[in-house]
C-alpha cells in the first residue's frame, strides 16, 4: 500500500465508499420503516383497533407480515439474478413507499379497515423480502474489493440498529398520530431511500454476469452434513417460542402494565440493544458453539420466563435485554460455525435456505401465540415461551455432547464479529 492510499484506507468506510454511504442509508431508512410499520400496527391492534380477538388479530398480522420472505424465496432469487441491483433496490423502496403513503392518505380520511392494514403490511413485507437479499448481494458492487469484508459487516450490523430505531419509534408514533402517523413517516422514509439508491451509481458493476454455475441441491448439500442438519431443526424448533416475543410483548403491556406504547418502545429497545451486545460480544466467549449455544438458550428460557413469575416494567426490561443479548450471541456463534463447515460453492443455497428454514417459523409463532393470547394470560404466555426452550436446550447440549471435533470446531478458533469494521 502505498502512502497516499494509507490516509485513505483509514477513512471511515462510508466516506472512502460514497456509493456504498448512499446505500447504506436507503438501508437504514427501508428497513426502519418495514419494523416501524410491523411494530407500529402490532401496538395498533392490540392497544386501539382490536376486539375481543386481540392476541389473534395481531398474530395473524404478524404471520402476513412475515410470510413474502418464506413463500416468495425462490421467486425473490430469480429477481436478484435477473436484473440490476439498483433498480431492483430502488423500485421495492419506491413501491413500497407509495402503498405506506397511500394508506396513511386513507386512513386519516376515515378509521382504516383491519383487511387493509392487513394487506399493507402484506406488501411492505413483500418488498423488504426483495430488498434485504439484493443489498446483501449488491456490496461488491458498491466498494473495493478490500472493503468487502468490513461492508458486509457494516450491512449486517445495520440490520440490528434498524430494527432497534424501529421497533422504538413505532408504539411511539401510533400513541401520537394512531396508524395513519406511522403509515406516512414510513412512507416518506422508503422514498426518501429510493430516491438515494435512484440516483446512486454502482461503480464496480460487471458488464453482466453469464450463467450461474450449477449448485448442488440443498438436500445434496444437507445430506453430507448431519449435524449442521440436526442443528438447524434445534434452532427452529427454538424460533417457535423466541419469536413469540413480539406477539406477547404488547399483550404483556396491555394485560399485565396496563402502559402505553412508550412501555412497548422501551421493551422493544432493551431486546435490540441486547441483541447488539451480543453480537459483539459472542465471539469473545470461551467454549465450543454448540455448548455455549445451549447455554444461551437455558439462561434465555429464564429470562422469557421470568415476567410471568414477578410482573413488572424493570423485570420485563431485564427479561428483554438478556433475551436479546443471548438471540446475538447465538447468531454470532453459529454463523461462523456454518461459514467453516459449509464448502464455499454451496454457500449461498444453504444461507438463503438457513433464513427460509428459521422464517418459516416465525409464522407458525405469531399465529399459535396469538390464538392463545385471546384465552390465556400475558403472564401464562411468559411461562410457556421458558418452558417450551428448555427442552431444546437439552437437545442441543445433546447434540453437541455427541458431535466429532471435525463436526463442531473447537473453541480455540475465533468467530468473526459480524460488524466487522463498523468504520
Amino acid at each position: 500500500m502505498n502512502a497516499a492510499a494509507a490516509p485513505a484506507r483509514r477513512l471511515p468506510l462510508v466516506v472512502r465508499n460514497p456509493s456504498f454511504g448512499r446505500v447504506w442509508a436507503g438501508q437504514l431508512l427501508t428497513q426502519a420503516a418495514s419494523r416501524m410499520f410491523q411494530v407500529g400496527a402490532v401496538w395498533w391492534l392490540v392497544g386501539f383497533a382490536g376486539g375481543a380477538h386481540r392476541g389473534l388479530d395481531s398474530g395473524l398480522f404478524l404471520m402476513v407480515s412475515t410470510l413474502p420472505a418464506v413463500a416468495l424465496a425462490p421467486v425473490i432469487a430469480r429477481i436478484v439474478v435477473r436484473y440490476a441491483h439498483r433498480t431492483v433496490l430502488a423500485s421495492a423502496a419506491t413501491v413500497a413507499g407509495v402503498v405506506a403513503v397511500t394508506a396513511a392518505v386513507l386512513a386519516r380520511a376515515e378509521a382504516l379497515p383491519m383487511a387493509v392494514a392487513y394487506a399493507v403490511g402484506l406488501v411492505l413485507a413483500g418488498c423488504q423480502a426483495v430488498f434485504d437479499p439484493c443489498l446483501t448481494t449488491s456490496v461488491p458492487e458498491l466498494v473495493e474489493d478490500a472493503d468487502i469484508e468490513a461492508a458486509t459487516g457494516f450491512e449486517l450490523s445495520t440490520q440490528s440498529v434498524a430494527g432497534l430505531c424501529g421497533g422504538l419509534l413505532g408504539p411511539l408514533v401510533v400513541d401520537a398520530g394512531a396508524l395513519a402517523g406511522v403509515a406516512a413517516t414510513c412512507g416518506a422514509a422508503y422514498l426518501l431511500a429510493a430516491l438515494l439508491i435512484g440516483s446512486t451509481r454502482f461503480p464496480h458493476q460487471g458488464p453482466g454476469d453469464g450463467p450461474a454455475p450449477e449448485r448442488r441441491t440443498l438436500r445434496r448439500v444437507l445430506a453430507g452434513l448431519p449435524f449442521i442438519r440436526r442443528v438447524l431443526v434445534c434452532f427452529a424448533a427454538a424460533n417457535v417460542f423466541t419469536t413469540a416475543v413480539y406477539v406477547v410483548m404488547p399483550l404483556y403491556t396491555r394485560q399485565v402494565l396496563h402502559a402505553t406504547g412508550s412501555t412497548v418502545a422501551s421493551l422493544e429497545t432493551a431486546l435490540g440493544a441486547g441483541a447488539l451486545l451480543g453480537s459483539f460480544t459472542g465471539g469473545r466467549l470461551p467454549g465450543r458453539p454448540v455448548t455455549v449455544g445451549s447455554a444461551c438458550l437455558t439462561v434465555m428460557a429464564a429470562a422469557l420466563g421470568l415476567p410471568g413469575l414477578f410482573p413488572g416494567h424493570a423485570v420485563a426490561l431485564a427479561s428483554m435485554a438478556v433475551a436479546g443479548w443471548c438471540v446475538g450471541v447465538i447468531g454470532v456463534r453459529f454463523v461462523a460455525l456454518f461459514q467453516r463447515l459449509v464448502p464455499a460453492a454451496d454457500k449461498p443455497a444453504f444461507f438463503a435456505v438457513m433464513q427460509a428454514v428459521l422464517g418459516a417459523t416465525f409464522p407458525v409463532s405469531s399465529l399459535v401465540f396469538g390464538a392463545l393470547g385471546d384465552h390465556l394470560t400475558a403472564g401464562t404466555l411468559c411461562l410457556t415461551q421458558g418452558a417450551g426452550l428448555v427442552p431444546v436446550a437439552l437437545a442441543l447440549w445433546w447434540l453437541g455432547s455427541r458431535a466429532s471435533t471435525a463436526e463442531q470446531p473447537g473453541a480455540d478458533a475465533p468467530a468473526p464479529v459480524p460488524a466487522g469494521e463498523a468504520s
